[in-house]
């Protein structure tokens, strides 16, 4: 596992920053990452979790995004329903061979895994299969529930910090990571670096609690509850309603 944030101790020095970015900005930069990794040839695309539903009001149309980017890019939705947007019914936790067998053997430049490993039986299982679809060179976008109401689809098991990922990924060299929200129309986010790359040391985790993270006195707190449609036990603390981690790697 390594992480493009890893630095020399004179670069070790540099400022740690947080920068202001948007979700927008971001697909857009992975999209420009995918056409210099595949030049001239015409990318291969999966997305894991592809199906859609109505509730969807703030998830992107990666088939639609892809294709304005790529005029003849091969994309394959994979879902373990069927539905809008699938082409194969498919466990991404299930036996690799099985997953080959039915999206064929051909590598994928990118691998696209968005709001789904916080619903998946095995998760570690599911990133091994996923490294093992990939092309190597090619790239992989997660995003997943740091901070998000409980939302069974069909079931809802984990949530996860970057370094969680980068546990789970454990064959990527992480090549960009922000955190961003999820409220509709919001299309704001942030990136934690140093000199550049993504600041990827757990001691990091001092600057990344200061953000996302609100302590309340005990006035603030019952004012809180007051607020609240039903009875609600006693907090000490809350935090941003919803927030997910995001990753690009690299498979080496």
């Amino acid at each position: 596992m390594s992480g493009a944030g890893d630095a020399s101790p004179a670069e070790s020095k540099a400022e740690l920053r947080v920068v202001g970015t948007s979700v927008t900005h971001e697909t857009e930069a992975l999209l420009e990452r995918l056409a210099t990794s595949v030049g001239r040839r015409t990318p291969h695309v999966l997305q894991v979790g592809s199906r859609t539903s109505v509730a969807d009001r703030n998830v992107r149309n990666w088939r639609s995004l892809v294709g304005k980017r790529f005029n003849r890019a091969r994309f394959v939705g994979l879902d373990l329903l069927d539905g809008t947007n699938v082409d194969h019914v498919l466990d991404v936790c299930g036996p690799l061979t099985g997953l080959k067998a039915g999206l064929g053997e051909e590598a994928f430049d990118l691998v696209l895994c968005c709001h789904v490993l916080e619903h998946t039986r095995d998760p570690w299982r599911a990133a091994r299969n996923i490294e093992g679809l990939m092309r190597p060179g090619g790239l992989v976008f997660v995003s997943a529930a740091w901070s998000q109401a409980f939302h069974a689809a069909p079931d809802d098991l984990w949530r996860f910090s970057v370094r969680g990922l980068m546990r789970l990924f454990g064959r990527l060299e992480i090549v960009s990571a922000f955190y961003s929200g999820g409220d509709v129309g919001l299309d704001v986010a942030y990136r934690v670096v140093r000199d550049g790359k993504p600041e990827l040391d757990p001691r990091s985790g001092a600057v990344e609690q200061g953000l996302f993270q609100l302590v309340l006195d005990h006035e603030d707190n019952r004012a809180v509850l007051a607020r609240q449609a039903t009875e609600r036990l006693p907090v000490s603390r809350t935090y941003m309603p919803t927030l997910f981690v995001n990753i690009v790697g690299q498979l080496a």
